[in-house]
């Protein structure tokens, strides 16, 4: 015989209230994207220019682990150096949030057409040119799908970060999970998926899908 499902109770109130914790949440998701879009376009510029093949494999490579290390053991590793807070979570977040950008990044640039870079090199534009009217406009949706991804895998690792002091939303699942208390685990469970999906429809409408080539 199966238990009864015992969800426990919703505070009447919470300390901080959830529109605090959901801000929280959106701020470290939101800058820590800023600092990956700032570091991973770059890295991915960089490893796409002509005869950097072995460089762009390393970066690959080495970003990748960002996903291949659990998120746990990062913050872990993190937090002797960094202290409890907003830091360690930070850097977990751009490590993990570097891999679908940098990826993505590097596949739109290397999808630009050589003709259309042959033809802009014929009318007389330099490298620089090249890459900021010709190269990064073309990769723009594939891009900006990369940093969409990113940013809605962060808002779920973003929970974390509550158990080292940084807030958020994952504060009512880790207070739930040490009284017990089910129905607490599901309130900031749900809100932070309704964040996700909040931001995955706004990005979806600022960076649509890249369209596949019939």
């Amino acid at each position: 015989m199966l238990a009864p499902l015992n969800l426990g109770e919703v505070p009447t109130a919470f300390d901080p209230p959830l529109w605090r914790l959901t801000l929280t949440h959106l701020g470290l998701v939101l800058l820590s994207t800023v600092v990956v879009v700032a570091l991973g376009v770059p890295v991915a510029v960089a490893v796409t220019r002509p005869r950097r093949e072995a460089l762009r494999h390393l970066a690959e490579t080495l970003v990748g682990l960002g996903q291949t290390v659990p998120t746990f053991a990062i913050l872990a590793l993190a937090v002797p150096a960094l202290g409890f807070g907003w830091k360690p979570t930070l850097l977990g977040l751009i490590v993990y949030g570097l891999v679908p950008v940098v990826s993505n990044a590097v596949a739109g640039l290397l999808a630009v057409d050589a003709g259309v870079l042959d033809a802009a090199r014929g009318m007389g534009m330099t490298p620089a040119q090249r890459l900021w009217r010709v190269e990064l406009p073309l990769a723009r949706p594939v891009l900006l799908a990369g940093i969409r991804t990113s940013t809605v895998y962060n808002v779920g690792t973003a929970t974390v970060g509550a158990a080292l002091g940084a807030g958020g939303l994952g504060e009512p699942i880790i207070n739930g999970l040490s009284q017990q208390n089910t129905a607490l685990v599901l309130v900031g469970a749900l809100l932070a998926a309704l964040l996700a999906l909040s931001l995955d429809a706004l990005l979806g409408v600022i960076a649509p899908a890249p369209t596949t080539p019939s």
